[in-house]
Formats: C-alpha cells, sequence, structure tokens
C-alpha cells in the first residue's frame, strides 16, 4: 500500500522549480520568442498538411471523408488544440522546465500519471516522428524520380509492404536465404538531423528558421497557383458524409497540429520562459490553423475531394489540373523541406521529455546527462535518434500516426485536467500567464480531446492498450522503485522515526 500511496505522491512546483536550478549541468538559454515560434511551426506543419489531409478529405477503407467541409475539420482541431494550449501556456509560464505535459502533471496529478504521459507523449514524438520518417522517404523518392532516378525499391520500403509484395521481395539481396528490405532513407534523414541536434540547440534554431521560411514559401506558392484552378462546383456536396465524415477527418488531421506542444520542452533553453512561452505556444498554433484553412479550402476547390486518397495530395491535385510538372517539383521539394522540419522539432522534443523524467529517476540517469561543451542532452538525444531510425526502418506510416494521434490526445486531456486540479490546490499561486474562463476552457479541451478520440479507428485503441500495459508494467518494475521523489520521502520517514 505505501508504494502504491507513493505512486500518486504530487511534486510541489517550488520543489521542481529548485531542483531544476541546482543542477551542475544546467541547459543553455539562448532562445527568444520569434525562436519559439519559428520552432512551432517547424513542428506544426509537415506530414498533415502534405500527407495526410487527403486521407482526411477522401476518408480510406475504415474511415469515411471529410469532403471539402475538411475546412470544418481543421476548424474543430484547431479549437480543440486552442483549448490545450490555452492550458500548456499556463503551466508552461508557470513551470518553466523542460519534460512539458509529463512535468505539468508531476505537480498536479502525481507521479502515476506523469509517468503515463511521458509514456503517451513518447507516442507523440518517437512513434510520431516514425511516421514523419516514412512519409519523408517517400517524397524524397518521388522527388527523385523526377530526374530519372529510381531509388530502388527494397531501400525504400517497410517490412509489412515488402511481405505482401513478391516482386519487393524478389528485387531485394538475400542474406542466408532472408530478404534484405529496409527504410534506408528515413534512417539516414533521422540520424543527420539527430547529429545536428547534438551540436547545439541556438544551431537548431537557425536550421529550423531556413526550413519553416522555405515550406511557407512552397504553401503560399500552392495556393496563389491553385487559385486559378479552383472550381467551385468541387465543394458541393459540402459535407458529403454528414457530421460523421467531419469527425473523421477531424481525427485525422490531428497529426497536422502535432507539434505546438514541443514547444514547452525548450523551457529550460528559452529567456524570459514565463513570457515567451506563451507566445511561442499560441503563436505557432493561431499562424498554423490560418495557413491549414486557406490550402484546404483552395485543395478541395480544384480537385473533387474523393480523388484525393493519395499519400501525395497536393502534388497530385496540381497534377490533375495540368499544372507544368516543375510546379509538382516544388511542392514535392516543400514537402521534403516540411517533413525535415518536423522531424527535427519532435527529435528535439524526446530526448528533453526523457531527460527531465531520468532527473526525477523514474529512467536510467544515463538519459539525463548534459554534454559538456555543447550543453545539450546528448545522451538521450543519441539514443532517440538509434531508436526512431529503426523503427523507421521497417513501419509503415498509417499504423504509427493513428497510434501518434491517440497518445498525444490522451495528453492533451490530461493536461487540461490539471489545469482544473492546480487551480483547486494552489489558487493564490502568481500565474504570468491564466488559461481564460476556467473551468470552462479547460472542461472543453476534455471534451474536444474525447471527442476527436472517438474518431479514431479500433485499431488505434487497441494498439493503445498494448502500449498502456507496457508502460505500466515498465513503471512497476523500474520507476516506481527508482523515484527520486519516493527515496526522499522515504529517507524522511526514517529520519522521523530514527
Amino acid at each position: 500500500m505505501a508504494g502504491l500511496r507513493a505512486a500518486f505522491r504530487v511534486k510541489g512546483l517550488d520543489r521542481i522549480l529548485g531542483e531544476a536550478e541546482q543542477q551542475k549541468h544546467r541547459l543553455k538559454r539562448v532562445l527568444g520568442p520569434i525562436d519559439l515560434i519559428v520552432f512551432g511551426i517547424g513542428g506544426i506543419i509537415g506530414a498533415g498538411i502534405f500527407a495526410l489531409v487527403g486521407t482526411a478529405a477522401a476518408g480510406d477503407a475504415v474511415r469515411l471523408g471529410a469532403g471539402p467541409a475538411l475546412v470544418v475539420s481543421f476548424l474543430l482541431t484547431g479549437a480543440a488544440c486552442a483549448f490545450a494550449g490555452l492550458c500548456y501556456a499556463e503551466f508552461a509560464s508557470l513551470v518553466p522546465i523542460s519534460g512539458s505535459a509529463y512535468t505539468y502533471a508531476y505537480a498536479t496529478l502525481g507521479e502515476l500519471i506523469a509517468w503515463i504521459i511521458g509514456w503517451d507523449l513518447i507516442l507523440e514524438y518517437a512513434v510520431g516522428n516514425v511516421a514523419v520518417a516514412v512519409s519523408w522517404s517517400g517524397y524524397f523518392c518521388e522527388f527523385i524520380r523526377g530526374f530519372g532516378y529510381e531509388f530502388p525499391v527494397w531501400l525504400a520500403t517497410d517490412l509489412r509492404t515488402a511481405l505482401q509484395t513478391p516482386e519487393i521481395l524478389a528485387q531485394a539481396p538475400h542474406v542466408f536465404g532472408i530478404p534484405i528490405v529496409f527504410n534506408f532513407p528515413a534512417v539516414f534523414i533521422v540520424m543527420a538531423l539527430t547529429a545536428v541536434l547534438v551540436v547545439g540547440i541556438k544551431e537548431s534554431a537557425r536550421f529550423t528558421a531556413v526550413m519553416v521560411a522555405i515550406k511557407l514559401v512552397v504553401l503560399a506558392f500552392f495556393v496563389i497557383a491553385g487559385l486559378f484552378w479552383v472550381q467551385p462546383e468541387n465543394w458541393s456536396p459540402f459535407a458529403p458524409n454528414g457530421w460523421a465524415g467531419i469527425q473523421a477527418g477531424a481525427a485525422v488531421i490531428f497529426f497536422a497540429y502535432i507539434g505546438f506542444d514541443a514547444v514547452s520542452t525548450m523551457a529550460e533553453e528559452t529567456r524570459n520562459p514565463s513570457r515567451n512561452l506563451p507566445i511561442g505556444i499560441l503563436g505557432s498554433l493561431v499562424i498554423c490553423t490560418v495557413i491549414y484553412i486557406i490550402v484546404a479550402a483552395v485543395l478541395t476547390g480544384m480537385v473533387p475531394w474523393n480523388e484525393l486518397n493519395t499519400a501525395e495530395p497536393l502534388s497530385v491535385a496540381m497534377r490533375k489540373v495540368g499544372a507544368p510538372n516543375w510546379a509538382g517539383g516544388i511542392i514535392a521539394f516543400g514537402s521534403i523541406v516540411a517533413h525535415t522540419a518536423v522531424l527535427f522539432v519532435f527529435q528535439l522534443g524526446q530526448p528533453r521529455i526523457f531527460y527531465a523524467m531520468s532527473r526525477d529517476g523514474l529512467l536510467p540517469p544515463a538519459l539525463s546527462r548534459v554534454h559538456p561543451r555543447f550543453r545539450t542532452p546528448h545522451t538521450a538525444t543519441i539514443w532517440c535518434g538509434v531508436v526512431v531510425a529503426l523503427a523507421s526502418s521497417v513501419a509503415s506510416l498509417d499504423e504509427m500516426a493513428d497510434l501518434c494521434n491517440i497518445g498525444t490526445l490522451s495528453a492533451f486531456l490530461l493536461v487540461c485536467a490539471g489545469i482544473l486540479v492546480l487551480r483547486y490546490r494552489d489558487p493564490d499561486r502568481p500565474r504570468p500567464f491564466r488559461t481564460p474562463f476556467v473551468p470552462v476552457v479547460p472542461i472543453l479541451g476534455i471534451l474536444a480531446c474525447l471527442y476527436l478520440i472517438l474518431g479514431l479507428p479500433s485499431t488505434a485503441w487497441i494498439r493503445f492498450a498494448v502500449w498502456f500495459a507496457i508502460g505500466l508494467g515498465l513503471y512497476l518494475a523500474y520507476g516506481l522503485r527508482h523515484s527520486r521523489l519516493r527515496r526522499e520521502e522515504a529517507a524522511k520517514e526514517e529520519g522521523k522515526g530514527g
């Protein structure tokens, strides 16, 4: 029973802030509000708008499509993320510590819930990055095909597709009779970005800014060029599958919004985090929502909605309306850059969550080591890079995207709940940023996240249940026993008893 009670002990805000300041090797505070907005846009605009928007509009074998009402799906998902973003902003200003929602939960809901959120965030960042890396590989192969080079298919495919396609297995080399099939471009891009991330956060900010500028220019090109081919009759019927289609579309394109919360993982590398973190979170979210709605309206106006179920919807739309080949090439290049930016931001965020969990004793201590020169969590960064690279070498996009969505929505839901708890437990604590209209906004955030979760297919629920069981087992086997909070509380009790 004592161990069970320890699992629900809350780590006070003053204690969290004090421990962070006592770290021997702290992270370098160099990021301002513009850097954070750039990181937010870099993490948000990627595979969702360049790849999954087609599935959201047209649907597939397991879900309905939103049709032209995809703009409503974007508004619905944007509203859900806005509610969660406002809650994130209050926590980020109050607890400017690496760890994002994991740290917030530790301060409000207890250690076990914090672990569950940290485990869910692995689905958002690491598993999400597997999906993005796989999508990046597809666009990369499509891009170089435009120059007349065909990348070997056995070196750019996932294991499930290869096993279902005899032609791929026939082309692959065999070692001791076993076919060698893996996604080399996905592995390469993950490891290359991991190397950049180890070097330093300011260098990472500059790199991200260049990529963000490129992909915004490409999306602007798509919108301006696409306006000339928009046919209003393509917007009718507006919602061919009713609200069920809009809900399903919103659940799919939630993947397009994942990334704004990555800003909160950079708290210990931000100047004046209480002010700048809310600006970065909310600013990037608003900017990306406006961009998404405009792109969705133009896309569904160019091509009938039921012809968009493709992995490259923007490029396909340009081809279907008869645009020159170079126009499609620009879109493909922009997609590669956009995917790279998302990979970069997510690979930056995940190690910092491991860093925070390791500092609390819930993960091995090696993951909280800071490089003495670069002042980055290099061990966690390298470890994450290797794991994501290995997973992306064999995984498929659809398997990873749904799992990422349900994990992230669960984390968002618990962040909203955490605001309600903290306002009750510690109402008088100064808050540099206050979530407006509490309890209405957090409750709406909880309900919106639940609504989007219900739009996901049953396979996502099954995989999530398995993932949750594995995480709970790891916590009971390692985290509960090695928890720094639990050990310190036990030492205090022994001291009193002595």
